[in-house]
């Protein structure tokens, strides 16, 4: 198991805390679940309810639709992140590729997180905007080459 400083710092690589206090991401931690998935475990299905966000502690996750590989998640990368954000269907499975152990954080207890702790609001709310921003940058970039 692990502690409640050691969830801390995997939580520090998830690109969507990257801006919340350290000291609020313990309050992340305390939500945050270990779970385990066999090599060849299904850990959730394309179209099944999106209702957490998962953290890969160690082993790897295919991430595919069907049999197209969309992407693989390796130790500390998070996957299925939106889930902490609506209510979608998946958009894709994700199936462990070996023994793995992830961290994985609900929506249900997101959501309340986020009630009672405005600084982790604002640290995502400052990611996401960053994260607009650059595809707002990028789409002008295209679209100034193309009238070059």
């Amino acid at each position: 198991m692990l502690t409640t400083i050691e969830k801390v710092i995997l939580l520090q690589n998830v690109d969507l805390f990257a801006l919340v206090p350290t000291e609020q991401l313990a309050y992340l931690a305390a939500i945050a679940k270990e779970t385990s998935a066999s090599s060849g475990n299904t850990i959730y299905r394309e179209n099944d309810p999106a209702d957490s966000l998962f953290l890969v502690i160690e082993g790897s996750v295919r991430l595919h639709k069907g049999t197209q590989e969309i992407t693989t998640a390796l130790a500390n990368h998070a996957f299925g992140t939106w889930a902490l954000f609506d209510e979608e269907l998946r958009l894709v499975t994700a199936t462990a590729l070996e023994d793995s152990r992830l961290l994985k954080i609900d929506r249900e207890d997101f959501v309340e997180i986020l009630a009672d702790h405005v600084q982790i609001s604002q640290g995502i709310l400052k990611t996401l905007a960053g994260r607009l921003r650059n595809i707002v940058d990028r789409v002008q970039i295209d679209r100034s080459r193309a009238d070059v």
